[in-house]
């Protein structure tokens, strides 16, 4: 009887060591996935304070765009403005911004001063820098996150991750098929 009783001990140890560190992995998890989207907000507020200077660069050459220069604040203030809780409306937001963002680009092919102007070139490559940035971290998010939303859901995690109210993630990805497409400026 001595010995049942050690066994039982141990194996409740066993078990208790077990589901504490299966929980510790997963709190590791979701705190990565927390932190990688944090990294995207940075990038974001970067791109959010170079667009107003890009816009005024570009407003010096091409003072008849003003509905192009409209769209890019207009995409700026509603992406700035959406929660970041809010994975879907946020990344609807920040592809719309991005698109918009093109446009102004393009008209620098209609103004060779513009093309030439030392700040614009500044801007665009910062904006560039910007968006490779915020590439790299889209990637490290949606990886933390399909490392998270694999862990909980396979067994026999998927059991106690379920009832310790940890849920699967979105990925930060494009939905819609029209915002794959380059983007077509006409004037």
């Amino acid at each position: 009887m001595d010995t049942t009783y050690w066994i039982i001990i141990i194996a409740l140890v066993v078990i208790g060591l077990w589901l504490m560190a299966m929980y510790n992995g997963l709190i590791k998890t979701r705190n990565r996935v927390k932190e990688a989207w944090s990294d995207i907000d940075v990038q974001l507020k970067r791109r959010y304070d170079l667009v107003p200077n890009l816009i005024e660069t570009v407003k010096g050459y091409a003072k008849h765009e003003q509905e192009t220069f409209d769209k890019v604040v207009k995409a700026r203030s509603q992406a700035m403005n959406v929660s970041s809780d809010d994975l879907n409306k946020k990344t609807e937001a920040e592809n719309q911004l991005s698109s918009t963002l093109k446009s102004i680009f393009a008209l620098s092919e209609n103004y060779p001063d513009l093309k030439a102007n030392q700040n614009f070139l500044e801007l665009q490559r910062e904006l560039t820098d910007t968006e490779d940035k915020i590439m790299a971290a889209r990637r490290f998010y949606n990886n933390n996150v399909r490392r998270f939303n694999t862990k909980i859901q396979v067994f026999p995690t998927n059991i106690f991750a379920k009832k310790l109210g940890f849920s699967k993630k979105d990925y930060f990805e494009l939905k819609e098929e029209a915002a794959r497409e380059p983007v077509k400026v006409q004037f």
